[in-house]
């Protein structure tokens, strides 16, 4: 393993390091989302979801929250690969060769189950809450009056947590390579994990049955993903073990 003797404060210049080039191309991407941002909420506002919805400011801030809200969460977007690399690059010294190769490739995988877990919640969940509550409002002989701050607060708010959601595959992946969990620890907190996630489920979802379980089941799915990655990630960890055993023994 090449592991370097750092020292507690060289850790800590390394993780400054890290950061500041984040902090960099952060400020990049908010530069560029700043162009992109206006004609990315004039797309979401006609989409088919919002344009039978009449947008109302009300507040003289609130257009402008939603612009700079749109386009942090944008540049975050934008800069995910470069976040996701500039931790690998802090971790890596401690992982074997061949490890930090794979894990590596973690990258383009992690952000495109991010970019899925923000399509899902996009097109699946969010339309059925906002049908819900539409409904909702027309059986108690409500008008309902829609701020933009609102809907796009809301909107975000159910979007970027289900894009991170979807990285439970690639973080359990790791974690297993790591040598922190195990597929048999997965195994045996199967029904906590299942029991956490039908509450989620419910939670974020109008309380109708078919809601919940259209939410709920992709998650199951993606957590027998995240034990299947698990399982091989386990046994290539026990072969890298081995095969340094054997090389050591034979020194």
């Amino acid at each position: 393993m090449s592991q370097k003797n750092m020292t507690i404060f060289e850790h800590i210049s390394e993780l400054r390091k890290r950061l500041l080039i984040i902090v960099v191309f952060f400020i990049l991407a908010v530069i560029i989302s700043f162009f992109l941002s206006q004609p990315l909420i004039r797309f979401l506002q006609t989409s088919d979801l919002a344009k039978n919805l009449t947008m109302n400011a009300f507040r003289l801030t609130d257009p402008f929250k939603v612009y700079m809200d749109m386009t942090v969460y944008l540049a975050i977007v934008i800069i995910l690969p470069v976040i996701l690399y500039q931790l690998w690059a802090f971790i890596s010294p401690g992982l074997y060769e061949k490890e930090r190769k794979i894990t590596l490739s973690y990258i383009p995988i992690a952000v495109l189950l991010f970019l899925a877990g923000v399509a899902f919640s996009y097109f699946v969940l969010f339309p059925m809450i906002i049908q819900f509550m539409m409904k909702l409002s027309a059986q108690m002989d409500i008008n309902t009056v829609i701020g933009i701050n609102e809907y796009f607060s809301f909107l975000f708010q159910i979007t970027m947590p289900f894009g991170l959601l979807f990285e439970l595959p690639i973080v359990i992946l790791f974690l297993t390579r790591l040598g922190i969990i195990t597929p048999m620890f997965l195994k045996k907190i199967r029904k906590y994990a299942y029991f956490f996630l039908v509450v989620l489920s419910a939670f974020i979802t109008p309380p109708d049955v078919m809601s919940q379980i259209v939410v709920g089941v992709p998650l199951m799915i993606l957590y027998e993903v995240s034990i299947w990655v698990s399982k091989i990630g386990y046994r290539k960890l026990k072969a890298a073990e081995l095969k340094y055993e054997l090389e050591s023994s034979s020194e």
